[in-house]
């Protein structure tokens, strides 16, 4: 799963141990080279179910972290494209792969902006947000949007009970609840507590019109259905 570039057992260990964002700032020299790094099949992906929907003006990619959602921003929007991560360590990985782009440090439950963008995107942040803590972050990028503007994020589908992965995941979590009852501070990172329909909820709750459309390309369930959906939070027209 890691290449030679990437992080020594040890240094996981150590990260696994810190803060979230200290933890990543450890982790950001090595970032890419790890299973963590979003997926260019998932980018590509967003990319082509956005393309229809533009051009777009301005885009924000919400914890950008070493930049990876520019794949993204880069071919869809004409003006500024920007970051935002609490982590320096990940912005500084981030400016010297995109040194076009603009890049901003600070806590995405507070976002600086006032209708700045037209499209935003995030990819495989949410887990880092506990529930009570989406609704904070789904007011700032509504904050953060223009009048009509676009929050796009993609989303995979649950595994059925009966796989590895869903009790992989099911473990993750529950090792996670533990090592932050028994240690401080916190690694906020879980992978069970965001299912679309509650996200849903929270983003209608910050104003949204919310729809869904199938990723296709990244493959289908043994139902049929599509294994990643992508979210399209949509702000209204005439909000000011």
């Amino acid at each position: 799963m890691f290449s030679a570039q990437g992080p020594s057992l040890r240094e996981l260990a150590i990260q696994a141990l810190s803060s979230v964002e200290d933890g990543y700032d450890r982790l950001a020299p090595k970032f890419d080279h790890t299973p963590f790094r979003t997926p260019e099949s998932v980018l590509d992906a967003t990319a082509d179910a956005l393309r229809p929907l533009g051009p777009f003006g301005e885009g924000l990619d919400v914890c950008c972290g070493t930049g990876a959602g520019m794949r993204v921003l880069q071919p869809l929007c004409e003006g500024r494209i920007c970051g935002v991560d609490f982590s320096s360590g990940m912005l500084a990985q981030a400016r010297g792969a995109h040194p076009d782009a603009e890049w901003v440090r600070a806590d995405v439950r507070a976002l600086p902006f006032d209708e700045g963008f037209d499209l935003a995107v995030s990819f495989g942040a949410l887990g880092h947000f506990l529930p009570a803590e989406r609704p904070a972050l789904f007011a700032g990028v509504h904050r953060a949007l223009r009048p009509g503007g676009l929050f796009a994020f993609p989303v995979g589908a649950p595994p059925p009970i009966a796989s590895g992965w869903y009790w992989t995941l099911l473990g993750f979590d529950l090792a996670m609840r533990l090592r932050n009852a028994v240690w401080r501070p916190p690694f906020v990172m879980y992978y069970r507590t965001c299912p679309l329909h509650a996200v849903r909820d929270d983003l209608a709750g910050a104003g949204f019109t919310v729809t869904t459309t199938p990723l296709p390309s990244l493959g289908r369930r043994a139902d049929g259905s599509a294994r990643y959906r992508l979210v399209l939070a949509r702000k209204a027209a005439n909000v000011r």
